[in-house]
């Protein structure tokens, strides 16, 4: 059983969280979030705890960033879109339960005061930033921190914003291939 509530999109990814774990589960139904979701999933942190589990995909990230900004003390859960991709649909409903428990485990909560433990200079020296495989390897860094995969300006944000560490982010680029 996991303690905190996920939130998901819609009916078929509740229904492939509920295959993977025992977990209470609210569904936005979309980008549509009402007031009355909103006020369901504060009152959720209060109580035990939120983790907000969207798809790998622009719309799922917009849902996240809606909750994260309105209702702090949500942690996040990423399912790497390779893992949530069925013949070309995107979405949780379409990861297995391995993978979306691995998300679930590597949930973190995102910190709204100012950190800086990683710099675009950190971004260029590992190959996150600046050249032809850097998208390549922010995906396999992110899968392996749990953080997901986007655009090299949000992965710094989300590097700092995450609370990972300097040990964390080195075991990640190690496993991603790229020498220290």
């Amino acid at each position: 059983m996991i303690k905190e509530c996920i939130v998901v999109e819609g009916k078929n990814d509740a229904a492939a969280v509920k295959r993977a774990v025992d977990a209470d589960v609210i569904i936005t139904s979309g980008f549509g979030i009402t007031g009355d979701t909103l006020k369901l999933i504060r009152t959720a942190v209060e109580k035990r705890g939120v983790i907000i589990l969207t798809d790998p995909d622009f719309m799922g990230e917009k849902i996240r960033k809606i909750i994260g900004d309105r209702i702090p003390g949500v942690k996040h859960a990423f399912i790497p879109r390779e893992e949530a991709t069925d013949e070309g649909d995107v979405g949780v409903e379409n990861a297995s339960p391995d993978s979306i428990i691995k998300a679930l485990t590597m949930a973190r909560c995102e910190t709204k005061e100012e950190r800086a433990e990683f710099g675009q200079d950190d971004m260029m020296a590992y190959g996150l930033s600046g050249c032809d495989s850097a998208a390549d390897m922010r995906a396999k860094v992110g899968k392996a921190l749990g953080i997901g995969y986007t655009n090299a300006k949000q992965f710094l944000k989300r590097l700092n914003n995450y609370g990972v560490t300097r040990e964390e982010f080195d075991r990640a680029i190690e496993k991603a291939g790229r020498r220290m």
